[in-house]
């Protein structure tokens, strides 16, 4: 793949990650995400959403719970997710950048900043602050927000 493919990649990964995050069950109190985690060489690893094995599982997490720890493609791999992966996190003790940065992935492409409805957003400072590359791809963030829709109204943020 040439550096001018990677725009349009990224776009179609993250297109994916947006579309898996109308399968997540609905919910008052979390959004609704989805993830997708890709290879340097084009190969989808895994993809999760959020609440798809329990109430509290994040979609990073979900698709991370699916690959081997020791995975030597995750040091090449790029993580897609409709919402900036969370840094502060009410459920479990580890936030998604944490696994993120744990699972030692060095790209992250997002279309959606998350808005301070739930907790105020430092996952993708997080991210910066150890490294990773971050990509916004906010044209998609529209998509992203869609199942969404019925957590907006509580923030200005949306």
């Amino acid at each position: 793949m040439t550096g001018n493919d990677e725009p349009n990649r990224d776009r179609h990964w993250l297109a994916i990650a947006c579309d898996l995050a109308r399968l997540c069950p609905p919910s008052q109190t979390a959004f609704s995400v989805g993830a997708v985690i890709v290879s340097a060489d084009g190969e989808e690893l895994a993809r999760g959403y959020s609440r798809e094995t329990d109430p509290h599982v994040h979609a990073e997490e979900a698709a991370l719970a699916k690959l081997d720890p020791a995975d030597p493609r995750l040091a090449t791999a790029t993580i897609y997710s409709s919402l900036e992966p969370c840094g502060r996190r009410r459920s479990r003790p580890r936030t998604c950048a944490e696994l993120i940065i744990a699972a030692g992935i060095r790209r992250v492409v997002y279309a959606w900043r998350e808005p301070s409805v739930f907790v105020e957003a430092t996952g993708a400072a997080r991210l910066a602050a150890a490294g990773i590359t971050l990509v916004e791809i906010a044209d998609l963030a529209g998509r992203a927000r869609e199942p969404n829709a019925h957590l907006l109204g509580r923030s200005s943020d949306g």
